[in-house]
């Protein structure tokens, strides 16, 4: 079954994920508040245990601990449903001539996004100390995203092998193991910030081999190419579409832009096109990428040659930020901007999809408590931000990919990951147990008026990260700000 990724979001995609979730998706008469008067009414929406795609003793462990500090039976039901969604539902595994082989597929549709299947799997993380067996499949996906790097840097989903997929018309270099290609930073920052975290908390270093290096020098090379700085570089892009922003303006190059040390993304995190090429949250998660690649060639690879090169390459982006991505707005002060085109231009929005300008601190650029982060987030979290939706049912960000009214959960999630406000934690957190649409899982949106209007019944990314909020609000001591 093949369908687009605008139709299948517009259908809720209910068969397919219906199929996936094994069996056990109830017909459910919640209210927003919680449900009552059905014994079996927080049953377990987990796939049976042989019908599990990867099972971990230490996740399952986790789940039983963490739920028991849940207090709320709604939010522990959906605690357990969501945070084994990725290893229930999306992984397969297998060792490829004795070495471990991961394909992480996004959900309901079954390629592997570099972005997402990295996320998928990053709360898992913690525990690979716990448990050998997660720690070689998440090694296998480190090994798995290099290949997909050395195939194509440039694509940001691929296929479980050369099948070819229903964008292969599209008017760029398509290869049949690629299932769709649009260059998007963060696909590349992801494949880094997994394989550095799993190096700092297990030391293992055997995922780094021939391969991920030349990928990693691959992410290097690519991210110097789209500065753009002596040519438009050998990207571009177009499709045959209704959708304005699945395609790429001037040919398929997108809007001119100065080339002043920053990186073009011609699509954002949400696979819709940049408005101006210079998207300020991935370029500052470039800077985390280039900083984090520098420490593993350094202590790891031992070539500080290539080392040097990516510490020199993080300044200069993280200077062009300050000098053309930052910008003042009336009753703000200093904010970042979503966009730039570095000719003065800026868009002054956020989109809900990671990175995003609310979640930088989550991945690791900068502080919370930095005055410019501060007012930035005032900003993007009011109606001064033209994603920003509040109704009858919550208040949050959605973006353009789903268009109005449409609040993304990941976008409460990561105001709360964010957040040194309890009462702000406490809110969003009861926010997400009340707008799942009586279904016990994370959605890709709802909307503002009515949660049981959503999209995409099985979007495993936004349930692991609904579970690692979970998990971090109870090992932090904070269960006191789940509803009870």
């Amino acid at each position: 079954m093949t369908l687009s990724r605008r139709k299948f979001l517009q259908t809720g995609a209910a068969t397919v994920a219906g199929l996936a979730l094994g069996n056990t998706l109830l017909a459910s008469t919640a209210n927003n508040s919680g449900f009552a008067g059905s014994s079996d009414a927080f049953r377990s929406l987990r796939p049976a245990p042989g019908a599990r795609g990867f099972v971990s003793k230490a996740v399952e462990a986790t789940i039983a601990e963490v739920k028991a500090k849940i207090k709320d039976p709604k939010l522990a039901w959906m605690f357990e449903n969501c945070f084994p969604n990725t290893l229930d539902t999306t992984v397969t595994f297998k060792l490829l001539n004795g070495v471990p082989d991961t394909f992480v597929i996004t959900g309901d549709i079954h390629a592997m996004w570099l972005r997402d299947s990295s996320a998928q799997v990053w709360p898992y993380l913690p525990l690979i100390t716990k448990d050998s067996a997660l720690k070689t499949m998440i090694n296998g996906l480190i090994r798995r995203q290099a290949a997909c790097v050395c195939i194509d840097p440039y694509a940001n989903a691929f296929n479980n092998g050369p099948t070819g997929s229903e964008w292969e018309k599209d008017l760029t270099a398509m290869k049949p193991e690629l299932h769709e290609r649009k260059w998007e930073i963060d696909s590349l920052c992801y494949t880094v910030r997994l394989a550095y975290h799993y190096w700092k908390i297990t030391g293992d270093t055997s995922a780094f081999d021939t391969t991920w290096q030349k990928a990693t020098q691959l992410i290097y090379q690519t991210f110097v190419e789209q500065q753009r700085k002596t040519d438009k570089g050998p990207y571009n892009f177009q499709r045959l579409t209704e959708r304005q922003l699945d395609t790429l303006s001037n040919d398929g190059w997108g809007n001119p832009v100065n080339p002043v040390g920053l990186i073009v993304s011609s699509f954002r995190p949400s696979d819709d096109a940049t408005t101006f090429g210079f998207l300020i949250p991935s370029n500052l998660f470039a800077v985390v990428s280039l900083r984090q690649l520098a420490e593993l060639y350094t202590t790891v690879v031992g070539n500080r040659d290539f080392a040097a090169k990516c510490t020199a390459l993080a300044l200069e982006v993280e200077n062009a930020v300050v000098q053309y991505g930052i910008t003042e707005r009336p009753g703000y002060g200093k904010v970042y901007a979503f966009e730039t085109d570095g000719f003065g231009n800026h868009l002054c929005m956020d989109d809900a999809n990671v990175p995003s300008l609310l979640s930088l601190p989550y991945l690791g650029y900068g502080e919370a408590s930095d005055p410019i982060y501060q007012n930035t987030r005032r900003l993007i979290w009011s109606h001064d931000n033209p994603y920003f939706f509040a109704g009858k049912a919550a208040e949050g960000i959605g973006g353009p990919h789903i268009g109005y009214d449409y609040i993304w959960p990941m976008s409460l999630i990561m105001r709360a990951m964010t957040s040194a406000s309890d009462d702000e934690i406490r809110h969003c957190v009861k926010t997400l147990r009340d707008t799942d649409g009586g279904t016990g899982f994370m959605h890709e949106s709802f909307h503002k008026d009515d949660a049981s209007r959503f999209t995409r019944k099985w979007f495993a990314w936004a349930n692991t990260l609904f579970g690692e909020l979970l998990v971090k609000l109870v090992n932090s001591g904070k269960a006191n700000l789940l509803p009870s």
